[in-house]
């Protein structure tokens, strides 16, 4: 059976998607970013990360998230994103912003890891053969490598980007002082940092406590969030307790005593609050993230096409108002 083109939707700038101006750049973002590190590795069904990845284009996403381990097994989300260009998105690769990332282990021996300009190189060029591309729209060093010279590291994302092999370098769980650095040493260059990718949920804040979604803005750079609902802590999975088939009780990223009973209260009071504004837990929560207007795009991962449609719901919450922004500050 020949399987019949793929044809995205013709309305899919029109059904509601946002987009934000990636820092000082010409670089629109779509405020939901599909993120690829699970659900579209080899032990996952391609059908199924087709199907999703097709449903996210079709509804405004334009931002496709992957990193050289990303599967599991390292390698394969870039090689099914690879599959996915060619039997569907080669057509509508001009309308797509894709991102890779390098800085975790990757390959065995001395140079598959960390933050050196053959490590990063040499992972952007296997990356680009995996995923059949000739370039990427964002490259981001993962990681800040401590035992580098982080002059080396951003150097080599200044020659990437004068190769042509990326349009856009980033950053990404960079402390605030590199950062600082890294935004210098690119603009000094001629190669400005596009954007910085952190960690940011109702539970994680660190990146707005500590200044370095401010910097971040101040230097002329976008924000991308990911774990906007920390491994699923953020949704109504965990309000009754731990479901036999959840992520926390196979203890893939949590285990069963991160949900203290503190926490668990704290988890009931906030969806007490989302119910009142006609929105589940996760809605809530992505809107949280949203309503920081420095934040240009979050990342989102899914499993199937019903939790992203349900996660696109957020496009239609409501403003806070003062007295939920009080509850939900007390409650964080």
């Amino acid at each position: 059976m020949i399987e019949p083109l793929y044809n995205p939707a013709t309305d899919r700038y029109d059904g509601g998607m946002q987009y934000r101006r990636c820092g000082r750049s010409g670089v629109m973002m779509s405020v939901l970013s599909l993120g690829f590190w699970h659900n579209f590795g080899s032990i996952s069904t391609f059908d199924n990360a087709k199907a999703m990845a097709h449903c996210a284009f079709d509804h405004g996403i334009t931002v496709f998230d992957l990193a050289n381990n990303y599967g599991p097994t390292y390698g394969t989300a870039e090689e099914t994103f690879g599959r996915l260009m060619d039997k569907s998105f080669a057509p509508y690769r001009d309308e797509m912003f894709i991102t890779t990332k390098a800085g975790y282990d990757m390959w065995p021996g001395p140079y598959g890891n960390w933050g050196s300009r053959k490590y990063l190189i040499a992972s952007l060029n296997q990356s680009l053969k995996r995923m059949h591309l000739d370039y990427v729209d964002l490259f981001y060093s993962h990681r800040f490598d401590p035992e580098t010279p982080l002059e080396e590291t951003l150097q080599a994302l200044v020659d990437i980007v004068r190769s042509g092999k990326a349009l856009y370098v980033g950053i990404s769980r960079y402390p605030k002082d590199a950062a600082k650095f890294a935004y210098n040493y690119l603009r000094d260059r001629d190669v400005p940092c596009l954007c910085y990718q952190g960690k940011y949920n109702m539970l994680v804040q660190d990146d707005a406590d500590n200044g370095i979604i401010a910097d971040a803005a101040a230097n002329g750079a976008g924000y991308v969030a990911f774990s906007p609902l920390q491994q699923g802590l953020l949704t109504n999975r965990y309000l009754n307790g731990i479901p036999e088939d959840s992520r926390m009780a196979r203890r893939e990223a949590l285990v069963p005593a991160d949900l203290t009973p503190e926490l668990l209260e704290r988890l009931r009071a906030l969806n007490a609050i989302a119910e009142e504004r006609g929105e589940s837990l996760a809605d809530m929560a992505l809107a949280w993230v949203l309503r920081e207007q420095k934040v240009t795009s979050v990342i989102v991962g899914t499993s199937s096409v019903g939790q992203l449609i349900d996660n696109l719901r957020v496009l239609d919450s409501q403003p806070f108002s003062d007295e939920q922004i009080e509850r939900i500050g007390k409650l964080l």
